[in-house]
């Protein structure tokens, strides 16, 4: 049977880097991510093959994408191709971001 609806408390964490942390979910095609950054925490640089767009849901983060840098404020959203560099920097508080990955990203499934 399949579980359409699903609870992020309760389920434990992956480490992205120091102060960075994911809770994922995942179908056939896509997987959410659900990334909690801690204030001043920086996800480096890096690429991967898979498509990722976003939306950030609480507090703010300094996003670079392809060389040009924002500071992203909840609502604001976001499209990363796949194989551009990017990375995440939380500012003052916590920030929260849903990021959905297309294809599923097999080392996410934990």
């Amino acid at each position: 049977m399949t579980n359409y609806f699903l609870q992020p408390d309760g389920r434990g964490y992956k480490e992205l880097a120091e102060g960075a942390r994911t809770r994922t979910f995942w179908g056939e095609q896509m997987l959410f991510s659900l990334v909690e950054v801690d204030a001043g925490a920086l996800v480096p640089l890096h690429t991967h093959p898979h498509e990722q767009g976003g939306i950030i849901v609480q507090g703010e983060l300094e996003m670079g994408i392809g060389g040009e840098v924002r500071l992203l404020k909840p609502g604001d959203m976001y499209i990363i191709p796949g194989n551009v560099e990017h990375y995440a920097q939380g500012q003052d508080t916590k920030a929260v971001a849903l990021d959905i990955f297309s294809p599923v990203r097999e080392e996410f499934k934990y």
